[in-house]
């Protein structure tokens, strides 16, 4: 990461000739300083044609204007090349509302990435169904929102969750093992927005405890999995994955144990592919440039 401020375009559009030199030729026309580049052509398929993704650094002042003007400037090329398209100053701290229930590993990970400058954000506010973590959450300065979710509250409680996520102009959302499901309404205002982990499993395990079932099938690997929230429970455009070997020595605390170190990490760092504009995903396609 460099120090210097500087802008990243994260695009995707069909693929065809000459996007690359398009894209730079414009950046060059203004005598932009290209700091890093990555890109990424998918081939046609039978399920969609080929497209093509793209990833620049540009330092910002060696560019003659703003950053509003630069999209104001850039939108008629990114227009004719049929582009899905974004531009971010890495002088703006992205805001990250936490949510959270009482599995506390996800969230004390977090924070003390948060704390130690690892992941360089701001965090509003802190959001749970349950008051467990209210004064840990207090004592690092942080707001707690307690709201209960019920089967007879539930579309109030979300309806709250969107609230207080406008009013602190919050730019993304961490399911931190928060461990409800949010509604079709939530998911659909902040595609790409909100962030979950959860465990995978091979084979997968549904429902009560997941990693006794595992012991039980004599599972070999566990793992987990960071990815975008959509309606479809846990079927997401994918960000990060990782697993972890076991044997038949291990107990289910010891499955347990091991799983939790795996969530947090796949967590923090699908979290920061993010933040630092590296996930482009077009339908349920995910392209990560690490």
């Amino acid at each position: 990461m460099h120090r210097e401020r500087f802008y990243t375009l994260t695009a995707s559009c069909p693929d065809r000739v000459g996007i690359v030199a398009t894209v730079s030729g414009f950046f060059a026309q203004h005598k932009g300083w290209i700091l890093e580049t990555a890109l990424h052509a998918e081939p046609d398929s039978e399920a969609a044609p080929g497209r093509y993704f793209m990833r620049l650094e540009v330092k910002a002042d060696s560019l003659p204007f703003m950053l509003a003007e630069l999209r104001e400037r850039f939108a008629p090329l990114a227009a004719e090349l049929n582009m899905d398209w974004r531009i971010t100053d890495s002088a703006v701290k992205k805001r990250v509302v936490l949510l959270v229930s009482k599995q506390e590993h996800c969230l004390y990970d977090l924070l003390a990435r948060w704390q130690a400058k690892e992941l360089d954000v701001e965090i509003p506010c802190i959001i749970s169904n349950h008051d467990t973590f209210k004064g840990f959450v207090e004592w690092h300065g942080i707001p707690f929102h307690h709201i209960p979710v019920t089967a007879d509250n539930k579309v109030a409680a979300f309806k709250e969750i969107q609230r207080i996520f406008e009013e602190v102009k919050g730019d993304t959302m961490v399911l931190a093992r928060y461990m409800q499901i949010l509604s079709p309404e939530l998911c659909a205002a902040y595609p790409g927005r909100i962030i979950n982990i959860h465990h995978s499993f091979l084979p997968s395990f549904v429902g009560a405890k997941p990693y006794h079932q595992a012991y039980t099938k004599g599972v070999k690997l566990i793992g987990a999995t960071c990815h975008y929230v959509t309606a479809d429970l846990d079927q997401g455009p994918i960000i990060e994955q990782d697993v972890i070997r076991v044997d038949h020595s291990d107990t289910p605390d010891d499955l347990v144990r091991y799983g939790k170190d795996i969530e947090k990490t796949v967590l923090a760092r699908g979290l920061r592919y993010h933040l630092e504009d590296r996930v482009l995903t077009h339908g349920n396609k995910t392209i990560v440039f690490r």
